[in-house]
């Protein structure tokens, strides 16, 4: 555990930035509003990072003044590694810079803050959060990588020298994507579960795939023995249908 984590987590600093709420701006929060939520993590290529703007949304403050503050201390953020910065149209429509912080960046931020009961909530949901990304990331590497690579050998060698081989191992990456519930492009910053609901596709896929006369009927196979999970996964996800009396209360 990093220095910075450990001064967080044992108790932050008597001084910092304080719980104030003096703005009603979509980037602020009620000081219950985020109370009992997980903090959410973003993908920022390989890694996962915390958004300055949702942090300051748990702290309680103002985005400015977390922004300010990891500027005025750029130097020693820095130190626990490269700061990332994003720049985006805010829903007022003016353009706001913030921060995408490491575990490190976002346990330092916390030890600036006065220890709190909200305080001491963040640091929990923190460790959580970075905890399951870890996870996620070892899940990758162990289980995902190396049934990735098997499953698009099988397409290569089932693809014949198409030259769409290109756009059947695309297809084959939708259909396991759609499943998983994941979008194109953001399998490397998917959350635990769908890293492993992504893993189970993927191999269920691949062994469908086995025996096949060509691509098309690889693709065909995969497609049947994806479906029953598919149909998990869309049920699970809808919203539960509520009964006439329920639909009618208040």
């Amino acid at each position: 555990m990093s220095a910075a984590k450990t001064d967080a987590l044992a108790g932050g600093a008597a001084q910092g930035i304080e719980e104030k709420q003096t703005s009603t701006d979509p980037a602020q929060c009620s000081s219950a509003s985020n109370e009992g939520q997980a903090f959410e993590l973003v993908a920022c290529k390989e890694d996962r990072r915390a958004d300055s703007r949702l942090l300051a949304r748990h702290l309680g403050i103002q985005h400015k003044n977390l922004f300010e503050q990891i500027n005025a201390y750029k130097a020693e953020y820095e130190a626990t590694g490269k700061l990332a910065f994003k720049t985006e149209a805010s829903e007022s429509g003016q353009t706001m810079r913030f921060a995408l912080l490491n575990e490190d960046q976002c346990f330092l931020a916390l030890s600036f803050s006065k220890n709190t009961h909200r305080v001491r909530e963040l640091k929990v949901k923190m460790v959580q959060a970075f905890g399951e990304a870890r996870r996620a990331a070892e899940l990758r590497k162990a289980e995902y990588l190396p049934g990735y690579h098997a499953a698009h050998q099988t397409i290569h060698t089932l693809a014949a020298g198409s030259e769409n081989e290109r756009f059947i191992h695309m297809n084959f990456n939708r259909l396991v994507n759609k499943v998983a519930g994941i979008e194109s492009g953001h399998r490397s910053g998917a959350a635990l579960p769908q890293q492993a609901l992504l893993i189970v596709a993927q191999m269920a896929a691949a062994q469908a795939m086995q025996g096949a006369a060509d691509h098309k009927d690889g693709y065909n196979r995969a497609k049947q023995a994806l479906a029953p999970l598919a149909a998990l996964t869309q049920a699970q996800a809808a919203p539960p249908k509520l009964t006439a009396q329920e639909g009618c209360n208040g």
